[in-house]
């Protein structure tokens, strides 16, 4: 692939169908929405409005650390407080399914609520061909995938889509992302899923429910960071486990630790991980989450399992 030609082409490509308009490009802080947020700057300028939605489910310190990146980049990005909105939407879902679309709901909700706001027409997103092969294939509904399955976001929400990256696949959206001249902290970082840590609670998603999964997730991405999986992260699982606490017995929260090795997320394997760092984030998990009274390990690649739990 020709890195710099391809970055050309949908320079023209976004200046074609943005035309005389502005646009709104959606960035979430993971290396695809990144680039595509600096991609479409560059051909956009002052016509591109960045927008960081928070929806309450993000991991912790991401609003102020994507905002620090970009601003380094002479890129302005406003913050747009709306979790209230996002876990009332998912208030009762417990089916993974409905999750997800709740989620996708709400976030194209908030965002043609954005862009009517400021008068754009245009909303920029990170998709790329993952998200569409397994949207369409059944595997899982990515939060946006509209048009591919028959929705119009015209129609639906006030806004066209603008998709530039939808063609690649991980590997060569990190390529475009250094040749933008995103940090390496950017265009090298593990995958995060668009519905954030709603992805990583099995069961209802509270508030309560997501700073567990976000201390356990600073907690993984701590202590595995030395072996660069291509994916690591912790899942709350919905059952409680019985445990122990100053000799009587505790009901409390499940983790199960992820890692998994892959080029593309089209498959993966299970990172073998040194017993002494398992027992390690496991140690700290019981001690510093005291609601946490077991942690697990899962060894399903995918095929068959997702990567994601939802």
């Amino acid at each position: 692939m020709n890195i710099k030609a391809f970055i050309e082409t949908q320079w023209n490509e976004i200046r074609k169908t943005v035309g005389d308009g502005t646009a709104i490009s959606a960035l979430s802080g993971g290396v695809d929405s990144s680039a595509c947020t600096v991609l479409a700057h560059r051909a956009l300028g002052d016509k591109l409005k960045v927008i960081f939605i928070d929806d309450g489910l993000m991991r912790e310190g991401e609003p102020a650390d994507v905002r620090a990146v970009f601003a380094k980049l002479g890129i302005k990005v406003e913050v747009v407080e709306v979790a209230d909105e996002f876990f009332a939407a998912l208030a009762g879902h417990l089916d993974p399914e409905e999750k997800r679309k709740s989620f996708r709901q709400a976030f194209y909700s908030v965002f043609g609520r954005e862009v009517l706001r400021r008068g754009a027409r245009f909303l920029v997103q990170g998709t790329i061909k993952a998200d569409i092969i397994e949207t369409k294939g059944g595997v899982k509904t990515q939060h946006n995938i509209l048009e591919q399955i028959g929705i119009d976001p015209e129609k639906g929400f006030g806004f066209k889509v603008v998709e530039p990256l939808k063609e690649l696949f991980k590997p060569d959206v990190r390529l475009v992302a250094k040749a933008l001249g995103l940090p390496e902290k950017t265009y090298a970082r593990m995958p995060f899923p668009g519905p954030g840590l709603m992805t990583r609670v099995l069961g209802e998603v509270t508030p309560e429910r997501v700073a567990v999964v976000r201390k356990a997730t600073r907690i993984v991405e701590a202590g595995i960071r030395e072996l660069k999986p291509f994916q690591a992260f912790a899942v709350l699982l919905a059952d409680k486990g019985t445990g122990i606490e100053d000799g009587k017995r505790k009901f409390g929260d499940i983790i199960i630790i992820r890692s998994v090795e892959s080029r593309d997320a089209m498959t993966a394997k299970p990172t073998p991980i040194p017993w002494d760092i398992l027992m390690k984030m496991s140690r700290r998990m019981v001690k510093e989450i005291p609601s946490v009274t077991r942690v697990a390990y899962e060894l399903t690649p995918k095929p068959p399992a997702t990567i994601e739990y939802i």
